[in-house]
């Protein structure tokens, strides 16, 4: 780490950058709709956008480094609320992995919107864009209010991804979205009107270690202070799909493939649980949440979310819907460390922010490719699946590996940070958690790889892991489409019950010519890029710029831990 992080010294400079970003973006959607009849020009200006979008993020990651914050200032809305973009290490470690994941979601979206022949191609590249674009707005925002202008937008631009195909189910499901997404920003919205009213000097604006006048608040009277945080960081649950308020995310997966990565790893709910850190790290500050004794409570929600999620996974035998309630239990392994308030958890959390990125889209796009080429989307309809994909199945299984916490993997990085906290922090429960999880973790992923590459269609086993209610309705009730939808269950269904009559081949799945047909090079490429990224992280994280961002970010906002 430079010596400029290491002192907590920063110095803001104006830039045009932070802004340019997000004009990018705009552009780029103007120019997609503009090229709707050119299905070839609106994925140039998809992916040039994609690359543009990243190499402007990247171009700052020297400076932020060094100390140097990138500031661009559109005026003021109020006294002390600036409409302002701060390119910062906390915004940019959000903004790399959702820039970076873009362009490798914007080359995979051609190849599965392609492949299966989806409708509304034009509105789908156009929504994407726009909803990354909104991504970075969050990731950038000076203050609570710019960061609850772009999370809604955010919210608004990603419901036509949620609703693409019109169905009755796709629109129910886009709603739900949208009822919760919106409530959880109302929630915040009250949070920074407290915020606001209760500073001296008045002022919502991010600051290292927390906003100045709320730690003589929160001594005068904690109860204010803590009904805050109860409002920004339950509003920001909703979309980091913390329990109670997570159904909107397993409904969601109606939503085409490409759409469920960007969700569940690159924009939507890693805006929920960046807005918990910047909670956390910028507007209250680790000591003064503690002062509050409000991470107690907030590690009780992620703890018996990662718990719940987990056990939920096992009766899952839609893929999708599996990995849905994976992201659920995930995402709270941010939340469990930055809640924990202590150094190493807290490096931990914002660790896991892209070690789940890389290994949950890939578990995605593997999904994605599967059911484009095969027309699967069932783990009971996996068996043998390895021999026809074994490049897809063999990235999936690095992902699941990486997602159960396996050393030399991503995932085994953040998870261990976290450990190291919950021990540093003395609490045996929270260990329990990690351990519990990673078992469950385990259970609700291997019977996948298992399936895929050492059963076949005459002997494999009963899926999903448990037959009973738990987790979620009856089977027969109700299946999302991978690519959005629900199977409309009639007579030419198969002991499934899923509707593919011909999945698995009572002969076994047919070998690929070769290594790299099994699927189309638009897909493949990103999927093992990002299974690549998953191993890179997990073998030598420190070589990787986010380790030394998030280095200067614990360093910065925790200056004295919690005796």
């Amino acid at each position: 780490m430079t010596e400029a992080v290491l002192a907590n010294v920063t110095t803001d400079v104006a830039s045009i950058r932070p802004g340019a970003v997000l004009l990018v973006s705009l552009v780029a959607v103007a120019l997609i709709f503009l090229s709707k009849n050119r299905p070839n020009v609106r994925e140039a200006w998809s992916l040039l956008a994609a690359l543009a979008m990243f190499g402007i993020v990247a171009s700052m990651v020297p400076d932020v480094l060094e100390g140097t914050v990138h500031v661009t200032n559109l005026g003021t809305f109020v006294d002390g609320i600036d409409l302002e973009l701060r390119a910062d290490g906390l915004g940019m470690l959000f903004a790399l992995v959702s820039s970076g994941l873009y362009v490798v979601t914007a080359l995979y979206s051609i190849g599965y919107m392609r492949g299966h022949h989806e409708p509304f191609q034009t509105r789908f590249f156009a929504m994407l864009c726009a909803s990354v674009g909104a991504a970075l707005g969050v990731a950038f925002a000076a203050n609570i209010f710019v960061l609850l202008v772009f999370y809604e937008i955010l919210t608004l631009a990603t419901y036509p991804l949620v609703a693409h195909d019109e169905s009755a189910e796709a629109r129910t499901s886009g709603y739900k979205y949208l009822a919760y997404a919106l409530s959880g920003g109302l929630a915040v919205f009250g949070g920074m009107v407290a915020v606001f009213w209760i500073t001296d000097p008045s002022t919502i604006s991010f600051t290292r270690g927390g906003i100045e006048g709320l730690a003589a608040v929160a001594a005068a009277d904690p109860w204010y202070a803590r009904g805050a945080f109860a409002l920004l960081a339950g509003g920001f649950a909703v979309k980091a799909g913390v329990m109670p308020v997570h159904a909107w995310l397993p409904s969601a997966m109606v939503a085409p493939t490409p759409v469920s990565g960007l969700l569940h790893a690159v924009a939507v709910v890693k805006a929920g649980a960046f807005g918990v850190a910047r909670t956390v790290i910028d507007v209250f500050g680790p000591e003064v949440v503690y002062e509050i004794g409000m991470g107690v409570p907030l590690a009780i929600l992620a703890g018996a979310t990662i718990i719940i999620a987990s056990l939920f996974a096992l009766r899952q035998d839609n893929l999708k819907a599996r990995l849905a309630y994976s992201t659920i239990a995930q995402l709270s392994y941010i939340v469990l460390g930055l809640s924990l308030l202590y150094p190493a958890a807290l490096m931990g959390g914002l660790l896991h922010i892209p070690a789940h990125a890389f290994a949950k889209l890939t578990l995605f796009l593997c999904a994605g490719a599967l059911y484009v080429q095969l027309d699967l989307k069932y783990i009971s309809e996996m068996p043998g699946v390895a021999k026809r994909m074994p490049i897809t199945m063999s990235a999936f299984t690095l992902a699941s590996f990486s997602m159960a916490g396996i050393p030399i993997l991503a995932g085994f990085v953040s998870k261990w940070h976290i450990l190291l906290g919950g021990a540093e922090a003395g609490n045996l429960l929270v260990i329990a958690v990690l351990v519990t999880s990673g078992a469950l973790n385990v259970a609700y992923f291997w019977p996948i790889i298992y399936t895929a590459f050492f059963e076949t269609a005459s002997d494999h086993g009963g899926k999903p892991v448990l037959e009973n209610p738990f987790g979620g309705a009856p089977e027969k009730s109700q299946e999302y489409r991978a690519d959005g939808g629900d199977d409309v269950h009639g007579d030419d269904h198969d002991d499934h019950g899923h509707g593919h009559v011909d999945l698995p081949p009572s002969d076994g799945w047919t070998r690929s010519e070769g290594w790299l047909d099994e699927t189309t090079l638009l897909m493949l490429v990103p999927l093992m890029t990002t299974a690549t990224l998953v191993v890179l992280f997990g073998t030598v994280p420190d070589h990787i710029v986010f380790f030394e961002l998030i280095e200067g970010i614990v360093e910065a906002a925790w200056e004295v831990s919690p005796e």
